[in-house]
């Protein structure tokens, strides 16, 4: 069995299931980073990085450009000392880090999964697993799910905060084969 190129015996492997797409940096001077012309040769699409906005905004995903009320989520966040729930439905993006307004001196970590992309049969779902610290609680992660109610294969895709991404976010989008 093969799980991300470590087979059962736990020798890695090289795998090629992986192929790069697209990596974009922070200018200091948008808070908007997007991947367009995304092709629609793969089963799914993964982006991992860096995020940091210096503000304490949360960074949210958008699909397709749509900014309609298309979007709903789910999380767990955990801290070292409690967890918590929530749930939005109706939004017009959704939410892939909350940094609950903390500005944090470092950026957060984050894996996206974004399932059957270009199926034009099926509303469209994401999973994201974050992790950031906090000045003021030592830090958090977060495992969320979202979903994106249109059957469009998604061909951009937008990443937001309301401040500006600096040059410590570093993201790179995935296709799996």
């Amino acid at each position: 069995m093969r799980i991300l190129g470590v087979t059962a015996s736990s020798i890695l492997k090289v795998t090629s299931s992986y192929e790069s797409i697209a990596s974009a940096t922070g200018t200091g001077s948008s808070g908007t980073i997007t991947f367009s012309s995304i092709p629609s040769t793969y089963k799914h699409l993964q982006i991992r990085g860096t995020s940091y906005d210096g503000t304490g905004y949360s960074v949210r995903m958008r699909f397709n450009n749509d900014s309609g009320s298309n979007y709903a989520w789910h999380r767990i966040t955990g801290t070292g000392a409690s967890a918590t729930a929530g749930a939005a439905t109706s939004n017009t993006d959704m939410v892939i880090i909350n940094t609950n307004g903390n500005v944090d001196s470092q950026p957060a970590s984050l894996i996206i999964d974004i399932h059957d992309y270009a199926s034009t049969t099926k509303y469209k779902t994401s999973r994201t697993f974050d992790g950031l610290g906090q000045n003021d609680t030592g830090g958090e992660v977060e495992l969320r799910s979202g979903l994106w109610m249109s059957t469009s294969a998604i061909t951009r895709i937008d990443i937001l905060t309301n401040g500006s991404f600096t040059n410590l976010t570093r993201l790179a989008l995935y296709g799996i084969k």
